[in-house]
């Protein structure tokens, strides 16, 4: 049998295996690396299976992958501000802040790519599937509905607070931290407050005003067509896969369309690394430090004051330093400090000579620490870093060090907390043991529930009728206004009995003293 016959005879068993060899278009605009990094091993194990799979995004393929069609938007959404951050951008915590920010790329995106000839032309193609991401844009969910085909969400982050109500997924702020505020499950009463009023306002107010509104009006000037109102289009997805599991996010309420695929990306173990590099780790008596604030946030912007704390404590330090620095030099640097432009973080994390991970708190690389069991101090710079971190303090693995309170002594402080105690290590441990106990992969998972969409041609079964309900219904308020109006008819009808009585028994004790007098 020749090399064309072979592949044919194992697409065929794939399709067998996976019950239908299907079209799918996977519609990912966000311009943001780390987000395509979740999405990319899942989209090639889908086409290794045997479907069809058509990407549009930012990242194509370097190598060709079969079945797998990259429809590539690179360079179509151009801004400085996605390429890097540097670290006086993102001191600029407060959740408004945030949204603002998500609105302005929402709209960028949008403008940028929706009129883009190849994304036009897909409006002529058939498909079986459509799978999107669930982070800022909307406007995209017009050329979805243009498809008339089943569609699921792919989150990259954690539940937003816009993403329960498409589905009737409860979203109690008693206990659930909104993802942009610095919050545990255990919070005080101001911190209820607060959390109430920002999940309120945002997913009321400013999502449908500075989200839905100008992606309705985009999409329907891109697209030339008049469209349902897109909050309905999105409650048409049949499933959430969502990039959590709840040793990370925390125990919560979840409908069956809400799949738990946290560490999805961690579909590979760990390879060996450069012989430079593991010298450097192996030979650390004290272990290592692993210092990096990802792929957006550029060490090398490190205001002078700040950087010269973290030199000064890390001098201090018997362990060894493994920074990750965008520069071919760094002032000052102790004789324990190595830098590196790039560093293969996974693999870094899997060595045995780490002892802890100084980072910034964004998701991937949390769940690269709980899945090895690596204690975190964290310095969150915007997004839900804040509540990650949170999250890591309150599983007893981490500490949080706040950007503003950077110096010398408290970055000392921070890393000789989580260094000295053991209790850390411990804890990094017994999580990552939970995170990895589950009956199936995440990416197995996130396989299984795609394909049940596709064989039964999409899953409304899976919602809860709550994503359908009027809000005064689903918040139970015109049960609450008849319970209140019974209550205080009761009250008022006891008033008025007892009244009557007091005047009939007042009465007649006036009448009976009267009669007295006369005798």
């Amino acid at each position: 049998m020749n090399e064309v016959g072979a592949h044919l005879v194992i697409f065929v068993v794939l399709c067998i295996g996976s019950s239908t060899c299907s079209r799918i278009l996977a519609f990912f605009p966000n311009v943001v690396k780390s987000h395509h990094d979740v999405y990319a091993p899942y989209l090639q194990q889908l086409a290794a299976r045997g479907h069809d799979v058509v990407v549009v995004s930012h990242f194509p393929q370097d190598t060709p992958f079969p079945n797998l069609t990259d429809i590539s938007v690179k360079g179509s959404v151009e801004t400085p501000s996605v390429q890097f951050i540097s670290f006086q951008m993102a001191d600029s915590d407060g959740i408004i802040g945030n949204i603002v920010i998500l609105r302005e790329l929402a709209q960028l995106h949008c403008e940028s790519i929706l009129p883009l000839p190849q994304v036009q032309q897909l409006r002529n193609r058939k498909f079986d599937l459509i799978i999107t991401e669930l982070f800022n844009v909307d406007c995209f969910l017009g050329l979805v509905h243009g498809f008339n085909t089943p569609f699921i969400y792919f989150s990259s982050s954690l539940l937003l607070p816009w993403a329960n109500e498409r589905i009737g997924n409860p979203d109690n702020p008693s206990y659930i931290p909104n993802l942009f505020l610095p919050y545990s499950d255990r919070m005080n009463f101001v911190e209820r407050l607060g959390n109430t009023f920002h999940t309120l306002f945002i997913t009321w107010i400013l999502y449908p005003i500075f989200f839905i509104r100008p992606g309705q009006f985009t999409a329907e000037k891109h697209l030339q067509v008049s469209l349902p109102p897109l909050d309905d289009i999105a409650k048409r997805a049949s499933l959430i896969l969502v990039n959590g599991h709840f040793p990370i996010n925390k125990p919560r309420p979840l409908v069956p369309a809400v799949i738990e695929v946290g560490g999805i990306h961690i579909n590979k173990p760990p390879k060996n690394l450069p012989k430079d590099l593991d010298d450097f780790l192996s030979g650390a008596e004290h272990g290592v430090i692993y210092f990096s604030m990802g792929s957006m946030i550029r060490a090398e912007t490190l205001p002078a004051d700040k950087r010269d704390a973290f030199l000064q404590a890390f001098a201090e330090l018997p362990q060894r330093v493994l920074w990750k620095w965008e520069n071919d030099s760094l002032p000052g640097r102790p004789h324990n400090v190595k830098i590196a432009k790039w560093l293969p973080q996974f693999d870094v994390l899997n060595h045995p000579k780490i002892r802890v991970f100084l980072a910034h708190g964004g998701l991937l690389g949390t769940i690269e620490a709980v899945h090895v069991g690596v204690p975190i101090v964290g310095i969150p710079m915007y997004g839900d870093q804040g509540n990650n971190m949170k999250v890591v303090e309150s599983a007893g693995m981490g500490v949080l060090l706040k950007y503003s309170d950077i110096t010398k002594d408290n970055i000392l402080k921070a890393l000789k907390t989580v260094l000295d105690n053991s209790s850390y290590m411990e804890n990094a441990k017994r999580t990552s043991r939970i995170f990895r106990d589950r009956p199936m992969s995440p990416m197995d998972t996130a396989i299984y529930w795609t394909e049940y969409v596709i064989r039964h041609r999409g899953a409304p079964h899976l919602r809860t009728v709550g994503a359908d309900l009027p809000l005064y219904q689903y918040l139970l308020l015109d049960v609450i206004a008849v319970l209140l109006a019974g209550v205080l008819a009761v009250v008022f009808i006891s008033y008025f009995i007892l009244k009557k009585l007091v005047g009939l028994v007042s009465g007649g004790a006036k009448i009976t003293s009267k009669s007295k007098k006369q005798q």
